[in-house]
């Protein structure tokens, strides 16, 4: 899915805010905030998901609200997307190992810029390795799967400085994923963490519960969306089906400097 379908596919869900984040990359952000002024209706929290890394697990941590354009900023993803680059080819060469090749050019026409795992599951898919793209994380392209490579990566702390470096408010993605989240969340505040998500798509309501109690016992803002990726997974949650109110999004925009009213 571009960038400019995603819009077109979140107005005409009738969302009023949303924010795009893709995976240590920018680079679709510029298409999205032109298609939006297509759809007054529809207010856009530029942003990215960057990556991070800790002994045994991976943290990824959400920016809104950066500057995107800032030269610095862009030298910083240009490295992570070339780490991106060198892991992704290390997976396919191990799929072709296992016995599954994928072609290297098709994924990266996949990709159309910051090439990742998605875009190697959907060449399996095209290959008829797998139905669905999901399908490759859990055997393949997870974290203990048997194609899985590692990257540099930041730390969360050093992620979250650098978001609050170019204006960006750092949150918290998806805390279920990560082990023992709790003792992490003094530091990551002291260096800028303003919210976490509380609000997920696959998230019980008991995870919820815990996970808003986590949040206002360190101060900050409970944030959560769909995490849509358009994988066409069945049950795949879209966007506007999960996620804060509006109030939440208000106190967002209004931490950033910019005063919007969106709950009326």
């Amino acid at each position: 899915m571009t960038p400019t379908q995603l819009v077109e596919l979140v107005a005409e869900k009738g969302m009023r805010v949303v924010a795009i984040t893709d995976h240590d990359s920018t680079e679709g952000l510029a298409a999205v905030v032109e298609t939006s002024k297509r759809f007054p209706q529809l207010s856009i929290i530029p942003g990215i998901e960057l990556s991070t890394d800790i002994p045994g697990n991976e943290i990824h941590v959400l920016g809104y609200f950066i500057r995107y354009s800032d030269i610095g900023f862009q030298q910083t993803l240009s490295e992570f997307r070339d780490g991106r680059v060198a892991r992704a080819r290390e997976m396919v060469d191990k799929l072709a190992a296992l016995g599954l090749p994928v072609d290297w050019d098709r994924v990266l026409e996949l990709a159309d810029g910051a090439v990742g795992r998605p875009h190697i599951a959907q060449a399996m898919v095209e290959k008829g390795y797998i139905t669905y793209p999901q399908e490759a994380f859990i055997k393949h392209l997870g974290r203990n799967g048997l194609a899985y490579a590692e990257r540099e990566k930041l730390t969360p702390t050093e992620a979250v400085k650098l978001i609050t470096g170019v204006g960006g408010l750092p949150v918290l993605a998806h805390p279920r994923e990560v082990d023992n989240v709790e003792p992490m969340l003094p530091e990551l505040k002291a260096a800028g963490l303003v919210g976490m998500e509380v609000y997920y798509g696959t998230y019980k309501t008991s995870e919820v519960k815990a996970f808003a109690a986590m949040a206002k016992k360190y101060g900050l803002i409970p944030c959560g969306g769909s995490d849509y990726h358009a994988m066409g997974t069945p049950g795949e949650v879209e966007p506007g089906m999960v996620g804060p109110s509006l109030e939440i999004a208000e106190k967002l925009y209004a931490m950033s400097g910019n005063k919007i009213s969106l709950s009326k």
